[in-house]
């Protein structure tokens, strides 16, 4: 059988060279039709076979063999034919022939039989390539065709899910799918993200929360503001990055189809050499044809063919199901290689959103940490800077009350000011310049109390955090200090990974050395590449790549994009990932989830495992058969059971890597 070389998709080709292109809604009604033709030529097969034994008139079990010849080889004669007229050797025709030849010698039976097998391989073949699509399309028919969106009154409006703009407003009631990704607006709820990020407990919703579409909303409504248009959802971006993975094959494939075209043409080259030099010696003539056909049949290379894209296919379909969209199975193959990587830091090793992490009342002030930090929240709760909604956040976690501020004014880049229980607040930055920052290591455990502020501050800044002072009366009365958090599993990513390559990943930041040297420690990283602007990036991704590394970069930031792009796979986090930096990557991790990296890496290596399998199977299989035929006597059933028998193998084999064990399992190698 020819190879499968396209299996997944969405709005995407499965393409067979033997058999044209399947679309993707039509893969399934493919899968179907070729199990009945198969089912059909069995059932006449069983019914000449059994006339034939009973002694019954012939031309009734040749009626049944006739109608099994044309159930199980109409469809591969004519695609046959077909390539023959655009100059193309197709092997389901050779099969085809070598049936009608055996039958044209008195065989029959055995050519009735090739076909059987034959037939029922190709009706494998063609559900194993419907079930691998399936495991992605499904994701795309989580998606409601429909969505109640809110006009400016709040009327209620039903309409096309396609048809939601940015910046609508939809409402999803309790057990409603999201129409859209979006982001919540008002409501409460529990959603469950499984089938896009892979969770297994419903995530809690509220006001600020990203929403993605084809998720399943809980027991509360919600309102959600609709951030992009059905066509570049999370779950249209998997079809679309899915497609161009199916249309795009692997360095091994290419490879092996190269040499698939010469070695055709060598092995029928055989096959006629097989049969005419034997006969021009007097050999029989019936007994040279039986050997010619089953050789041509045992020789074909279908199964070494087979062997490459259903294992990378699948691995791609299975990290897209836990929420990496790998583009390729050129990216597939390559992400195995790696042995080096490189992280961004903001956004990427950390979360992105700072936190205040200090709270330092300064001598004389009379203020305990708790009523600093109320004193500071109530000032900065009109703000919608970052640092202010981390210092509120941070009081409202801790149940501090707030009070009013009254005549609130923000400055830029200064801080804001405003009256709380009648005395005038500001929070804010240092007066002195930044020149004045020193950046040296500090001991974890160096004493704080009784500094003045300009001590408190150089040593909060020496720290790596950005220092906030807050004024009461125009007298500063404490220090705050917020920084960038690691992500949730950083360090044991950054563990899996030093494991799986043999190296430890290095970090290239654009922040300052004191922020970068401190991340690093806390995470185990020791090749920290700090100040670094895109153009710098992208010279330590060259040098990280001297000597013939396979680097994988991993960032979030327009910044990041031309690293990305200049290493050996670049790697988005898709949350908050620019469009830039996620259209320049190879892959894309949807849910932030730095575990997902060496997971991913492990899968990958997991295919290139199966993958040198199924060659090994593949060859074994031939090579015994062919010398069976040659040095022995090899039946043609056993030798089309043996070679139809290999091709399916190795494309079950490769289809294990769907499961959703195989994630499991490579997340554990990690």
């Amino acid at each position: 059988m020819s190879s499968t070389e396209g299996m997944v998709g969405v709005s995407v080709v499965a393409v067979r060279p033997d058999r044209g292109a399947v679309g993707s809604t039509a893969t399934g009604w493919f899968a179907l039709s070729e199990v009945r033709w198969a089912a059909g030529a069995l059932v006449l097969f069983l019914g000449g076979l059994a006339g034939w034994l009973s002694g019954a008139p012939a031309w009734l079990w040749w009626t049944f063999y006739l109608g099994c010849y044309a159930a199980g080889g109409w469809r591969p004669g004519l695609d046959g034919v077909r390539a023959l007229r655009g100059r193309s050797l197709d092997v389901d025709l050779l099969m085809v022939l070598a049936a009608v030849g055996a039958a044209a010698i008195g065989q029959v039976t055995d050519g009735a039989l090739l076909i059987v097998i034959f037939a029922t391989s190709g009706a494998l073949e063609a559900l194993a390539t419907a079930r691998t699509e399936a495991s992605v399309r499904g994701l795309l028919e989580l998606a409601p065709e429909t969505a109640v969106r809110l006009g400016p009154d709040g009327e209620e409006e039903r309409v096309a899910a396609a048809d939601l703009g940015v910046g609508d407003v939809m409402l999803v009631r309790p057990g409603a799918r999201l129409g859209a990704d979006g982001t919540v607006l008002a409501g409460a709820s529990e959603v469950d993200q499984a089938s896009v990020t892979g969770e297994s407990v419903p995530a809690e919703k509220a006001p600020g929360d990203r929403v993605f579409a084809g998720t399943l909303n809980g027991t509360g409504a919600l309102r959600v503001r609709v951030d992009r248009a059905a066509g570049e959802s999370v779950l249209a971006r998997i079809g679309a990055l899915v497609g161009e993975a199916i249309r795009t094959k692997a360095a091994t494939q290419l490879f092996i189809e190269k040499v698939e075209r010469r070695y055709s043409i060598g092995m029928v080259a055989a096959t006629l050499a097989l049969f005419a030099v034997p006969l021009l010696f007097g050999a029989a003539l019936r007994e040279l044809l039986l050997r010619a056909m089953t050789f041509m049949i045992v020789a074909s290379p279908c199964a070494v063919v087979l062997a490459t894209m259903p294992p990378l296919l699948a691995a791609i379909a299975n990290a897209g199901r836990n929420g990496v969209l790998v583009k390729s199975a050129v990216v597939m193959e390559r992400l195995g290689a790696t042995d080096r990587v490189a992280f961004d830091k903001t956004g990427t090793l950390t979360t992105g959103t700072p936190e205040l992490v200090t709270v330092r009342p300064l001598p004389g002030s009379g203020l305990t940490e708790r009523e600093l930090l109320a004193l500071a929240a109530s000032v900065e709760r009109p703000s919608e800077h970052p640092l202010a909604r981390a210092v509120v956040r941070a009081a409202r976690h801790a149940g501090v009350r707030l009070a009013d501020a009254e005549g609130f004014v923000a400055r830029p880049g200064v801080g804001v000011v405003a009256r709380v229980d009648g005395r005038l607040v500001g929070a804010g930055a240092p007066a002195e310049p930044p020149s004045a920052r020193v950046e040296v290591d500090v001991p974890a455990n160096r004493p704080t109390v009784g500094l003045s502020m300009e001590g408190q501050v150089r040593d909060v800044r020496e720290r790596g955090q950005t220092v906030v002072v807050v004024r009461r009366d125009g007298r500063p009365v404490g220090v705050l200090g917020l920084a960038d958090q690691p992500r949730a599993g950083a360090a044991s990513a950054v563990a899996a990974l030093t494991r799986l390559t043999g190296a430890q990943p290095a970090l290239l930041t654009g922040d300052h050395a004191g922020v970068a040297a401190r991340l690093a420690e806390r995470l185990g990283i020791a090749d920290v590449r700090s100040g670094l602007l895109p153009e710098d990036k992208v010279a330590a991704v060259r040098e990280l790549q001297a000597g013939g590394r396979r680097v994988t970069v991993v960032g979030d930031g327009v910044n990041d994009a031309p690293a990305l792009a200049v290493a050996d796979v670049g790697v988005a986090m898709g949350g908050a990932g620019a469009d830039l930096t996620l259209s320049a990557a190879d892959a894309v991790v949807v849910r932030d989830e730095l575990a997902s990296i060496p997971a991913v890496i492990a899968l990958s290596r997991r295919a290139r495992r199966v993958v040198i399998a199924n060659l090994v199977v593949a060859a074994t299989f031939i090579a015994g058969l062919v010398c069976w035929d040659l040095l022995g006597t090899l039946p043609l059933p056993l030798g089309v059971a043996g070679h139809e028998g290999s091709t399916v193998l190795v494309g079950l084999n490769g289809l294990r890597l769907l499961r959703q064990s195989a994630w499991h399992r490579a997340g554990r190698e990690a």
